[in-house]
Parts: C-alpha cells; sequence; structure tokens
C-alpha cells in the first residue's frame, strides 16, 4: 500500500538522490572522463558549454565537464578519509574518556579544549604549512582539526549510557568491558554519530576545497574542486563557467549532504 504523502521523508529522499548522483559521477570519473583531463587544446580555449563540452573549457582547452569529474572523486575521497581517520579517533578515544572517566578523560578535555581553542582552517592551514603540501598531510592536518568534536560527541553520549540499567545488568553478569563498550553502547549512539559524521564530511569538503584554492592542498596537475576554482577566478569576466561548474559542485555535494543528514535525523526512533 502506498505511503501517504505526509509521511515521506522528503529531506532523506532528495538528500540521498543528490549525493548518489554526486558520489556515482566521482565513481565513474576515476575510471573513465569524456575527455582526458590534462589533454590542452589551444583550439578550444574558453568555449561556452554545449553538447561536445557540457561545462565549456578552460584556458588550456581542457573539458571542464571532465574534470569536475576527477575533481570530485579527488575532494569526496579526501574528505573521507579525514572523517575515516578523525571519526575513528573519535570514536577509540571518546569511548574510553567517557566510559572510565579520570585523569584520562580530563588530560583528553584539556587537549581538545586547546585544539578548538584555534579556529580549525587555521589550525590546519599551520599544520599544513609544517607538514608541506600533498593529500596525505592534508588528510592528516584535518583528521587532526576535526577529532576533537568527535571525541567530545562520543564522550558525551558514553557518560550518558554508561549508567544505563540495561549497561549495569551487563556488569552484574560479568560481560567484559569491550564488549560493553563496543557492543552494548556504541550502537545505541549511532544515530547521533552519523550526523555528526554527514556534518563533518560537509565540513571536511569545504576545508580541502578551501586548502586546494589557496594552493595548499591539491597540487596541480591533479584535479581538485579547490584547485579548479582558484584557476577560475581569473577568467570571470570571460569565461564565467569556468568558476561557476566547481562552485556549484561543491554547494550540491554539500547541501545534498546536509540533507541527508537531516533525513537521517528525523527518522523515527
Amino acid at each position: 500500500m502506498a505511503m501517504p504523502k505526509g509521511n515521506w521523508n522528503k529531506y532523506l529522499v532528495a538528500g540521498l538522490a543528490m549525493t548518489a548522483a554526486a558520489v556515482g559521477l566521482a565513481v565513474l570519473g576515476i575510471f573513465w572522463t569524456p575527455y582526458n583531463t590534462t589533454a590542452m587544446s589551444a583550439g578550444e580555449k574558453f568555449c561556452a558549454p554545449s553538447l561536445a563540452h557540457l561545462f565549456g573549457t578552460d584556458n588550456f582547452g581542457r573539458d571542464i565537464f571532465s574534470r569536475v569529474m576527477k575533481g570530485m572523486g579527488t575532494t569526496i575521497l579526501i574528505s573521507s578519509l579525514v572523517v575515516l581517520l578523525s571519526g575513528g579517533v573519535g570514536v577509540l578515544v571518546g569511548a574510553l574518556t567517557g566510559y572510565f572517566g579520570g585523569i584520562l578523560d580530563e588530560a583528553v578535555m584539556r587537549v581538545t579544549d586547546a585544539v578548538n581553542s584555534f579556529p580549525s582552517i587555521l589550525l590546519a592551514l599551520v599544520l599544513i604549512t609544517l607538514l608541506k603540501s600533498g593529500k596525505q598531510n592534508v588528510i592528516l592536518a584535518l583528521g587532526i582539526v576535526f577529532a576533537p568534536s568527535f571525541i567530545r560527541i562520543v564522550r558525551s553520549e558514553f557518560i550518558r549510557l554508561r549508567d544505563a540499567d540495561y549497561i549495569s545488568r551487563a556488569r552484574m553478569m560479568g560481560v567484559s568491558r569491550g564488549r560493553i563498550l563496543f557492543v552494548h553502547i556504541l550502537p545505541n549512539i549511532f544515530s547521533t554519530f552519523w550526523v555528526s559524521v554527514m556534518i563533518g564530511f560537509n565540513n571536511a569538503i569545504l576545508a580541502e576545497s578551501g586548502m586546494s584554492y589557496l594552493g595548499i592542498g591539491v597540487q596541480r596537475p591533479d584535479a581538485s574542486l579547490g584547485n579548479m576554482l582558484s584557476d577560475a577566478q581569473g577568467y570571470l569576466a570571460i569565461a564565467p563557467w569556468y568558476a561557476l561548474a566547481p562552485g556549484l559542485v561543491i554547494v550540491w555535494i554539500v547541501l545534498g549532504f546536509s540533507l541527508f543528514s537531516e533525513g537521517i535525523r528525523r527518522l523515527p526512533g
């Protein structure tokens, strides 16, 4: 039987559709693009969008749509690894500090306070300057910057649940601490943690794009949405589509994941 119209989770459906489209194009771009992303053509510089070049061409005659596909893959991959690193550290450290408390908890909270006292992007820029630019160092720097937020979220959820009745009964039955942490408590913080992962992914997308825009993230000739925007800024008057394409794609990805996370938050239960 059809679900009444009012019961549809519009945020989840719209976010899932937008996210699937972005990720699908990004994955496809790893294996195939309509044109070679590095091939230059002096005779096709600044071609306007057309059937031959959906997003037009850039100052070197390269197909922007192909480069956007490749850049999406780079940006999404880096952001996913950033969230995987920071979220993994957040789960492990947040679970231990939230459940056991004590001196370890105090020490970790002081470190997270110190990290959070700096603007995240500024701190990432400082770390990249020390580590030197490159994909691996971008992932490491952003992972360090974003980890404290995940630690605090996981810690607060473990503090909330560590004295719940079902946890007390598990202790009385002799269940090991590791099983209590990762089998009994961790699955019950999924909804809160998943929304935080979506928000963290959006922040990682924006941070990676910003760093690549400034020239300290993904290095040319590798395509990234951020360095494409940087390259396009000098040609806004004669080729606005050059900047419009990567800019709108960033907005599309961020909006899609935002709607997706809101849809998950609104799920019953």
